[in-house]
């Protein structure tokens, strides 16, 4: 059935499956069916000029798409999936992060020795080195 459709349109066909996951990528944003996309359209610029060749066959079509699918996708993600953009607050999402090298009064006296060493922060991972009372 598949194989007939193809067949009827002609090159056509990959140009329809281009604008489909195209319009998926719309509908959908991910950032990835664009590159599958961008591998339709290649392949259907080729069948436009290959199609009444002998050695443009389907299964080569399939092949090279294939091929382009990965190739695009490796090379989008390489490209565009670095955040180059600076942000003013970098450990937004970064709880612990956030804490390293801040300093702050406890509220209530520490027991006898005034002093704590190495307790973990209730909801971390990070751990406080030494904490020392001050004097007042």
């Amino acid at each position: 059935m598949l194989q007939g459709l193809a067949t009827e349109l002609g090159p056509w066909s990959w140009w329809i499956v281009a604008f489909v996951l195209l319009a998926a990528e719309l509908i959908a944003p991910g950032v990835f069916l664009i590159w599958i996309g961008l591998a339709a359209l290649v392949i259907g610029a080729l069948s436009l000029l290959l199609w009444q060749t002998a050695f443009w066959a389907w299964q080569l079509q399939l092949v090279m798409f294939a091929a382009l699918s990965v190739v695009f996708a490796l090379l989008g993600r390489k490209y565009f999936g670095r955040n180059r953009a600076t942000s003013d607050e970098p450990f937004l999402n970064q709880r612990e992060a956030s804490l390293v090298g801040r300093t702050r009064r406890f509220r209530n006296r520490l027991s006898k020795g005034g002093a704590v060493s190495g307790w973990t922060i209730p909801g971390g991972r990070s751990t406080v080195k030494t904490c020392r009372r001050e004097p007042g």
